[in-house]
């Protein structure tokens, strides 16, 4: 891997101290429009087949796809809107299904759109000539339940200076504080920066070591962790960028519609909405699946950063495309997974 590559981060290290980045008030669990968003949520997966998944639309309605009128009457009791839709969670799941057994183009991406009942799939500027017939091909043979769109820009990893975290020449963002039921401390960033090196810094010429590396998960994946030396400060509470910290209390499950900022130190704070679940992406170095989605910008430096709502950790930057001039779509592994994984929790 070049010098030059490698994805997106979003935490600061100032110091000795090394803080996740986090901005931004809490959402709140219920729409003014739409009902009770985790309750409809909840709902909707409990509806299993019967719906193809939830959202909460631009006017802040928390919307319940579904496939029959009993389970209409359900959403709707519960204060939510129904939408009457052909295909099922399970018709989406297979055609996504089909894309990961049958497309491994670079560049490439796809995900299920509950808004328009479609698995979205997208292609940047390097999907051109044969690739891009098989690829269109591929999306004709499965009728309306895909879609086809084009991205400006090239889905990649990315690297670069700033302040951040580094190991072996390269440079990442630091995302979330953790910490073992045996008061031990850690934090996590994304898996393709963990791969590139064990012990990381807190400067650029590497002389101030920070930690260790304990975990690492990429391609497939993209997470990795890191064990804190002793001396080193880690505070529950993110970083700013110069409008104070907040304390980070809970981790959770991103959704469809979703409110949610992202912090990086090359970008800063930049804000969005989730637009797909359970995203498949296909890097030059590898294929990683259930992403999650977003139209929230990104730039080199911020990579392994923090994706939040409020005091609630959601993901860590791994990649996209575009800028945070013309705008981009960033995908970021759900925090959910690492936490699991490595028996860790935010505090």
């Amino acid at each position: 891997m070049r010098s030059t590559r490698v994805t997106w981060a979003s935490a600061a290290v100032a110091a000795l101290t090394v803080t996740a980045v986090f901005a931004g008030p809490a959402q709140s669990a219920s729409t003014s429009a739409g009902g009770d968003t985790a309750a409809l949520l909840k709902l909707s997966s409990s509806l299993g087949n019967r719906s193809a998944g939830a959202y909460v639309d631009a006017g802040g309605r928390t919307t319940v796809t579904v496939t029959d009128a009993a389970a209409a009457r359900a959403v709707t009791a519960a204060g939510g809107v129904a939408k009457v839709v052909t295909r099922s969670s399970a018709q989406l799941a297979s055609v996504s299904a089909t894309l990961n057994r049958t497309v491994r183009t670079p560049g490439t991406s796809w995900a299920v759109d509950p808004a328009t009942n479609q698995v979205l799939v997208t292609a940047d500027s390097t999907v051109t000539g044969a690739k891009l017939s098989a690829l269109q091909a591929t999306v004709a043979g499965l009728g309306g339940a895909a879609r086809l769109e084009r991205t400006s820009g090239k889905l990649t990893k990315f690297i670069s200076g700033g302040q951040a975290i580094y190991s072996s020449g390269y440079r990442c963002s630091l995302g979330f504080n953790v910490r073992n039921s045996a008061g031990q401390y850690f934090f996590l960033t994304a898996g393709h920066c963990t791969n590139l090196g064990s012990n990381w810094y807190s400067n650029s010429s590497q002389t101030t070591h920070i930690g260790t590396r304990a975990g690492t998960s990429f391609p497939t994946n993209d997470y990795g962790i890191v064990r804190y030396d002793a001396g080193v400060s880690h505070p529950g509470n993110v970083y700013l960028w110069g409008a104070g910290t907040q304390d980070i209390t809970t981790a959770g499950n991103a959704f469809v519609g979703q409110s949610v900022r992202r912090s990086g130190s090359t970008t800063g704070v930049r804000s969005g909405t989730v637009t797909g679940l359970n995203a498949t992406v296909n890097y030059a170095e590898g294929t990683v699946y259930g992403m999650i989605r977003t139209n929230v910008c990104a730039q080199g430096g911020d990579s392994g950063g923090s994706l939040f709502a409020g005091s609630t950790a959601l993901g860590l930057t791994s990649g996209g495309s575009g800028n945070c001039t013309t705008g981009g779509t960033t995908f970021f592994q759900p925090v959910t997974e690492p936490l699991s994984v490595y028996g860790v929790s935010v505090y």
